[in-house]
């Protein structure tokens, strides 16, 4: 039967194909879903749907009532729970469907993941104009959660097949879109809402559509973009090291078994503890920022925080802004730097130089910058933020180097679940010490020490289990007649055996494609910026 346009076989690259067109494909994904991350600039709005000026508070309300409210404003507590639905679907969905992926490919995958990102925004569009929180979390949260899972693995097998030689890079500039997608997507949102905001509704819903549909564009674009290597294709005069296991491609490890090794469950920690260290710690970055500098950030030294006026309230929560605007330019800047390093260090050591590092900034650098110079505990925390993006952007090559790259993808996305998990497990040590600390009475720039300590402790188990990773056991390796079907299929497909991923004949287009996703990419960077200027004031 002849392969549907779709299919995997329909993707495999032709002659004269250049790699480098791969990689603007998977930034426009990843660009597009990271926006969810910024969803936090649709709460407050969304607190006032229908008192429009005021939020309209129903002080009885249940979060059962608030799904099907039609006379009360949500909380903003009630709005978070969608955030927390997209990245337990995230990591569950990623970890469900990645075998599948491999099968489909991911043309098929990416597409899949525009329909249900955008699909699912636009269903919360229905929900925010009916005012309807039900249909929020059921768009938005769950099948857009399924469309975050596909679009965040979508690339990777892909990316490491086609870059052999530069897997860190290659994975790290696809999974810096994730972390960038919101610093484009949130100001382009806030302009939005005032645009579409009027004495009748606050400007969401319109937004959520006008989101969809640009998303819809570029991840539509990038996923019909995406193309895999022949079986057996590798970069023209390139020569494996002769000192790799898995990432040489001697050897792979089946998706059913992977999890049997305990390599994959050290990643696994590794990947766990070293995102709960910090994604906690980021979602209070602007408080934690002003509860313990105070005055001193607005120029009143004297000044505690629990004494602010309103004016010197906004002021301060410009200045957090302006911090969580440099932690987010870290955090991108991490995921492409570290996984570039990796190349070079190798992924055992990045590792163990990322936790180790971590630890100390932890441990060490922040207690003891507490009260002191604010500049320092700024870079300290955004070398805490780098380091944060720089874990998810390594673990990719990790995966490649340790079980191969024939179910790289789906290993991955099994991985992911460690993330989910973080997900709740950081912000729940950090808010938990925080408020028990706050409710004891202790004084605000006195708070975060024992957190520190907390999550350096964190860091130090993730170098430990990192330290005790080696490479899977020869029994979990695949016999060959298990990897022929895949050849079989790229053979039938008619693909020559190798392609020229240097030839220039597409270079025309490998430049448009590149400037669609850098120029939102500068704009975003600009905003940031603008923002974070306070900070040098």
């Amino acid at each position: 039967m002849a392969a549907g346009f779709l299919d995997r076989a329909r993707t495999v690259a032709g002659p004269g194909f250049n790699r480098w067109l791969v990689p603007p494909c998977a930034l426009a994904i990843h660009l597009c879903i990271g926006m969810a991350y910024g969803f936090s600039v649709f709460w407050l709005p969304l607190s006032r749907a229908i008192g429009i000026t005021d939020p309209v508070v129903c002080k009885t309300l249940t979060l059962a009532q608030a799904l099907t409210t039609t006379n009360c404003d949500w909380r903003v507590s009630d709005l978070v729970w969608t955030y927390s639905i997209f990245f337990v679907v995230l990591g569950a969905s990623a970890a469900i469907w990645g075998g599948w992926l491999e099968r489909v490919g991911p043309r098929k995958a990416g597409v899949v993941a525009a329909c249900c990102w955008c699909g699912g925004i636009a269903i919360g569009a229905i929900g925010v104009s009916i005012h309807q929180l039900w249909l929020i979390w059921l768009g938005t949260g769950l099948i857009g959660g399924i469309g975050l899972g596909l679009g965040y693995i979508s690339p990777v097998s892909t990316l490491i097949k086609w870059f052999p030689d530069r897997r860190g890079m290659a994975t790290g500039m696809a999974i810096m879109g994730f972390g960038g997608g919101a610093m484009i997507g949130s100001p382009l949102a806030d302009k939005l809402m005032k645009h579409f905001a009027d004495g009748t509704q606050v400007g969401v819903w319109k937004t959520f559509l006008v989101l969809a549909i640009l998303y819809l564009v570029f991840m539509l674009s990038g996923a019909l973009g995406y193309r895999v290597p022949p079986e057996g294709w590798a970069p023209v005069g390139w020569v494996p090291p002769a000192d790799t296991n898995a990432a040489t491609g001697r050897f792979h490890v089946h998706l059913r078994d992977a999890h049997k090794t305990p390599q994959f469950w050290l990643i696994w920690l590794v990947l766990l503890l070293n995102v709960s260290a910090s994604i906690g710690i980021i979602g209070v970055a602007s408080p934690m920022i002003q509860e313990i500098f105070g005055g001193r950030l607005i120029d009143h030294p004297g000044v505690l925080f629990t004494a602010f006026d309103d004016g010197q309230k906004k002021a301060a929560a410009a200045v957090g802004a302006g911090f969580v605007g440099v932690i987010s330019l870290f955090n991108i800047a991490g995921r492409f730097f570290w996984a570039s390093s990796s190349d070079r260090l190798g992924r055992k050591t990045t590792f163990a130089i990322m936790t180790a590092f971590g630890a100390l900034l932890y441990g060490l650098a922040a207690p003891a910058l507490v009260g002191g110079s604010i500049g320092l505990f700024i870079l300290a925390f955004c070398l805490c933020a780098s380091l944060y993006g720089g874990g998810f952007a390594t673990v990719p090559a990790y995966l490649a180097d340790t079980f191969g790259t024939r179910f790289v993808g789906a290993i991955h996305g099994r991985i992911l679940t460690a993330w989910s998990t973080a997900g709740v497990l950081g912000p729940f040590i950090v808010s938990t010490m925080r408020d028990q600390r706050i409710a004891a009475g202790i004084p605000r720039d006195q708070v975060y020490q024992p957190i520190y300590a907390v999550l350096a402790g964190l860091l130090v188990v993730a170098f430990l289990a990192n330290l005790l990773i080696r490479p899977v056991d020869r029994r979990f390796h695949m016999a060959t007649d298990e990897a022929a079907p895949a050849m079989a299929a790229d053979e039938a497909a008619g693909s020559p055996a190798h392609v020229d991923a240097s030839s220039g004949g597409t270079s025309g287009i490998v430049l448009l494609a590149w400037a669609a996703v850098c120029i939102p990419i500068a704009w975003g960077i600009y905003e940031t910026l603008g923002k974070a200027a306070v900070l040098f004031k």
